[in-house]
């Protein structure tokens, strides 16, 4: 025997999809299955038009003069479930990916400051940076391999990739501190690529992918460029221009058009000749990078 009113029942439904969404996109572990029951009370009790808790309590909301929901009532209240359902799923995606890649920024501004001052040899700051560097990775770490938001859903490497980048960044602690600071900075190196390769196979199509991924491209092109090899960084420039085509898709800004300018004029330079020229250009087009990439990579 039914014992709720349409309203109630429209209710439950609304809260039922609400917490199937919050479960699904928002929630791991046990919280995440405790959404999910509650989700199936809320949605059963709606279709069914019965609640077991009214009939424990003496309570119903349902009146036996009640007129039937009009076909345009139903059709709206149907309307705003599926609106609720599609619209709060598209939007959970979207903002689980904002806030995931608000936290990875924050831990790898440390990794960028420290993988940049071991390359200078500026032990102290590295030293600095590095202490920072260890526990932020440590809490994204622990935040995410609790949590994986939707676009990792189906990643099964991403907690072996987590490991591997907390072993790499815990293993140059003593050079660092102590040892060499270059062989620090080019084992550091190898953590760009794993979280490079996470945001490719999970679509992540962002700046900060664009920008590590012309950086792989350019660092062949500034060799060429500091060996005075025109030939070679000639060859090299179609591959490099369209990495760098791909980062001015998602930032056309004047910082972005710099790395554009300078790229392309040691391409000029490659293809007119002027051997002597290029490491000064490349020292150029380096520093333009470097400048987008500590602020935005």
């Amino acid at each position: 025997m039914a014992n709720t009113h349409p309203i109630d029942r429209f209710v439950r439904a609304l809260a039922g999809v609400c917490l199937l969404v919050l479960g699904f996109f928002w929630l791991s572990g046990a919280w995440q299955w405790a959404a999910y029951a509650a989700s199936v009370v809320m949605l059963a009790t709606a279709a069914l038009r019965f609640c077991p808790l009214y009939r424990l309590l003496g309570i119903s909301t349902h009146t036996a003069d009640a007129a039937p929901a009009s076909p345009v009532r139903s059709g709206v209240a149907w309307a705003v479930l599926l609106a609720t359902l599609v619209g709060g799923s598209y939007a959970s995606d979207f903002a689980s990916r904002k806030f995931f890649l608000e936290d990875f920024n924050a831990m790898n501004g440390f990794y960028k400051q420290t993988l940049f001052l071991t390359g200078k040899n500026e032990r102290e700051k590295a030293n600095a940076q590095y202490a920072q560097l260890v526990p932020a990775l440590e809490g994204f770490a622990s935040k995410y391999t609790r949590y994986q938001p939707f676009a990792l859903r189906g990643d099964t490497q991403w907690i072996a990739d987590l490991d591997r980048v907390r072993r790499m960044v815990g293993d140059v602690a003593g050079l660092v501190k102590t040892g060499d600071l270059q062989t620090a900075h080019l084992a550091l190196e190898q953590v760009r690529p794993v979280f490079q390769d996470v945001f490719k196979r999970n679509g992540f199509s962002l700046l900060a992918v664009a920008l590590v991924d012309f950086h792989d491209a350019m660092e062949l092109v500034l060799d060429a460029a500091q060996a005075k090899d025109s030939a070679k960084l000639a060859a090299l420039y179609p591959g490099v221009s369209d990495k760098l085509t791909a980062v001015e898709a998602e930032a056309q800004d004047a910082d972005i058009q710099a790395i554009r300018r300078n790229l392309d004029a040691l391409e000029a330079a490659a293809r007119s000749q002027q051997p002597d020229a290029l490491p000064a250009l490349g020292e150029k087009l380096k520093s333009s990078f470097v400048k987008v990439y500590l602020q935005r990579g």
